[in-house]
């Protein structure tokens, strides 16, 4: 099947209708990914029909469980090549995206990618993420975060809960631990003010990739001293 049959058919199974347009637009995002991806490490997967799969189809995966009203504000904390937050604001355009990178060449690539696609509403963020955290313009400022990090659900946690307005949620893709990863994280939900409110099984249509949701609602303002330093959340999880 070829790269844009299989993006319509694998959204529709998920219950995602995508517009000629938003289609154009995802086909051009991985005309650009593989151009810059030779110049620069953007993403190890080059082959059209997985990058289809394992980054498009999977980011945009998790919409129909966002139960999104409209207009919302989300960051994607360590957006690298704009994962997941590019493909939810495609598939999505009322969200009002904020992409923060530790890295200015990505950055560099994403001001191209967005302003190729007519995306509006982008902001770029050249920032760590515990300094991010940290930053007033910034913290609880969203409605949703949303991450790729492969970082373990405590850690993830730290980085990413300071940025969610009491009353929004955090979406993170994590593995089959999920459950694992869950429990070993109670004392952080409790520290960064989260609560698990879902763990949803997701299936990425015509392959065998499965992962498991976690959605963590923020219940209560994060104390400031969090986020730590980058050595101390991952050297001292929560």
């Amino acid at each position: 099947m070829n790269p844009k049959s299989l993006l319509l058919e694998s959204a529709q199974a998920l219950g995602i209708a995508l517009s000629e347009a938003q289609t154009d637009q995802f086909m051009q995002y991985l005309s650009l990914l593989l151009e810059w991806n030779e110049k620069m490490n953007l993403t190890a997967i080059t082959d059209p029909v997985e990058v289809v799969q394992k980054h498009f189809i999977d980011c945009i995966s998790v919409l129909p469980h966002l139960d999104l009203q409209g207009g919302e504000t989300m960051i994607d904390v360590g957006t690298g090549a704009g994962f997941p937050g590019v493909p939810l604001k495609i598939a999505n355009p009322a969200l009002q995206v904020t992409l923060l990178d530790a890295l200015q060449k990505r950055l560099t690539f994403l001001d191209t990618l967005t302003q190729s696609l007519d995306l509006y509403d982008v902001t770029l963020v050249h920032s760590r993420a515990e300094d991010g955290g940290q930053n007033p313009d910034l913290r609880e400022q969203f409605d949703l975060c949303v991450s790729r990090a492969v970082a373990n659900l405590a850690v993830l946690l730290e980085y990413c809960l300071p940025f969610v307005k009491v009353g929004g949620k955090l979406a993170a893709l994590k593995g089959p631990d999920a459950t694992q990863e869950i429990e070993q994280a109670q004392n952080a939900l409790q520290i960064v003010g989260g609560k698990v409110t879902a763990v949803i099984p997701i299936t990425i249509p015509h392959t065998d990739l499965q992962h498991q949701l976690v959605l963590v609602e923020k219940i209560a303002p994060t104390p400031q001293r969090y986020p730590r330093k980058a050595g101390k959340i991952s050297k001292k999880p929560l």
